[in-house]
């Protein structure tokens, strides 16, 4: 006979209880490692620059080493940098014999970011031309591409007091390198970029020719055939702060000859290539 729930008590049954679960342990979600940022520099006679360049690209990335290449600097920009490093673990130099370019100087900054372990390079250049407030922006592009170019000609971006024949000669050389080799960017000749290290390593640089100008066109061109992801962000140029800028007529003819050079064998696909190797210093 079935006992009716109100009697339970009294005739002592119990009524059985679903056991208390455990407390669950908190879940900690890791977050991701900030990447290794180089930051390069190449300098020539940025002795004016240099102190208040390097305070503001900290202020944005305290984390950030900072690598510059002097090619023995009458101005004492080098030794400005072998003292900062002394007192400073974050500011790292490469002292060169001689005026050798911008070309083996980014190469060598390449070489370095390798050889250390780093997962991000941020090139730019000494005068203030590549303003620091853009960093952030260039550095938030990198989590779904493999280089941000700090671009003049897309939405956005523009140059300041830059001379018409600058600006035609520039214009004209993207149109070219967009045509001859093919990568979907309207800035093609900028050195404000970063780049994955780990694209650096597949991109055969050790076979990069051009050592002036086109030498941007070049490695972009090296490190696209890695299936890199390129993107790009709108920067105003500004002219330098301080010192003289160094555009030299002659290497900009040459370093036109070398891009159409290089375009005409990308064409017809007669570059031959062969595996990484270390990179000329």
């Amino acid at each position: 006979m079935p006992v009716a729930p109100a009697l339970l008590p009294q005739i002592g049954f119990a009524v059985p209880l679903s056991p208390t679960p455990a407390p669950m342990a908190p879940v900690i979600l890791k977050a991701a490692p900030t990447p290794r940022l180089l930051v390069s520099i190449a300098t020539y006679n940025e002795r004016e620059n240099l102190p208040s360049l390097i305070e503001e690209i900290h202020q944005y990335f305290p984390h950030a080493d900072i690598l510059v290449v002097d090619d023995n600097s009458p101005d004492g920009t080098g030794k400005f940098v072998a003292e900062l490093a002394t007192r400073d673990s974050r500011i790292k130099a490469i002292h060169r014999s001689g005026k050798l370019g911008l070309g083996t100087a980014t190469l060598a900054a390449m070489q370095y970011a390798m050889d250390h372990g780093y997962d991000l390079l941020q090139n730019m250049d000494a005068d203030f031309s590549h303003p620091t407030r853009f960093l952030p922006g260039m550095q938030a592009g990198m989590a779904n591409h493999d280089v941000m170019i700090g671009s003049r000609y897309v939405r956005g971006g523009g140059t300041e007091n830059w001379p018409v024949y600058r600006l035609v000669m520039s214009r004209c050389v993207n149109a070219l390198v967009r045509f001859l080799f093919r990568m979907p960017v309207s800035d093609a000749s900028g050195a404000y970029r970063c780049y994955r290290v780990a694209n650096l390593r597949l991109a055969n640089l050790q076979q990069t020719k051009s050592r002036g100008y086109s030498f941007q066109q070049e490695v972009l061109f090296r490190v696209h055939r890695t299936k890199a992801r390129l993107g790009e962000l709108p920067i105003i140029f500004e002219n330098r702060r301080h010192g003289k800028s160094k555009v030299n007529g002659k290497e900009a003819v040459r370093s036109i000859g070398m891009i159409l050079y290089l375009g005409v064998q990308n064409f017809f696909g007669t570059e031959r290539f062969t595996g990484p190797q270390k990179l000329p210093s």
